[in-house]
């Protein structure tokens, strides 16, 4: 028997969110819904063979990478003004539509940074201090529910969007072999919470 489909609450989402470049609650419900919905397929084809699920095979720091790049993907997909960063590991994930050449920028301003996260609450570790619009869904896997093909399908749980500035985030120290990551300190991570976007 398949995991039944996940989806949003409705009634869980945020009405006086301050959304930048004409983003609807809608836009996050409807991206979210895909991401629902490939795994669904995925792991409903997966378990008809006998094999893991997705959420199973995929370590947390991959599945972290996917999530991020399929939300930012169909973020683009359902927003009005905003479109996938055409360049290569560019900053911020999402830019707004004819700002750039091509739409193409190693690292502007104008858009929107997308990042996922296990952590409740949000804090999650960049690859820089940055003044920017930063996006972050928590999600939870279930790896512990036995027997396996009873655990509950890869789900979200928040989702923040807040415009933040370099001096709201703490740098981290670096191993000999790290690469250096700025984190939202308290104060940061209290102003991103204050502008929540879904809370279940």
């Amino acid at each position: 028997m398949p995991t039944p489909r996940e989806k949003l609450d409705p009634a869980k989402f945020n009405a006086a969110a301050s959304l930048p470049y004409e983003l609807r609650l809608e836009d996050f419900r409807l991206a979210v819904q895909d991401v629902y919905d490939f795994f669904h397929d995925v792991n409903t084809s997966l378990s008809a063979k006998g094999l893991e699920r997705l959420d199973d095979m995929l370590r947390p720091a991959i599945m972290s990478g996917v999530l991020s790049d399929m939300l930012t993907a169909s973020l683009a997909k359902h927003s009005r003004t905003l479109v996938v960063n055409g360049y290569f590991n560019g900053h911020p994930d999402l830019v707004v539509n004819g700002r750039y050449p091509g739409n193409a920028i190693k690292a502007g301003e104008f858009g929107v940074e997308i990042k996922t996260t296990r952590k409740a609450g949000g804090a999650v570790d960049t690859h820089g201090a940055r003044k920017q619009w930063m996006c972050v869904f928590v999600y939870t896997v279930d790896n512990a529910t036995e027997p396996a093909i009873d655990r509950r399908a890869m789900h979200f749980t928040e989702i923040y969007l807040g415009q933040v500035d370099v001096d709201d985030f703490r740098k981290n120290p670096r191993g000999e072999l790290g690469t250096r990551t700025a984190t939202l300190h308290a104060a940061g991570i209290a102003k991103l919470r204050q502008n929540w976007v879904y809370r279940a």
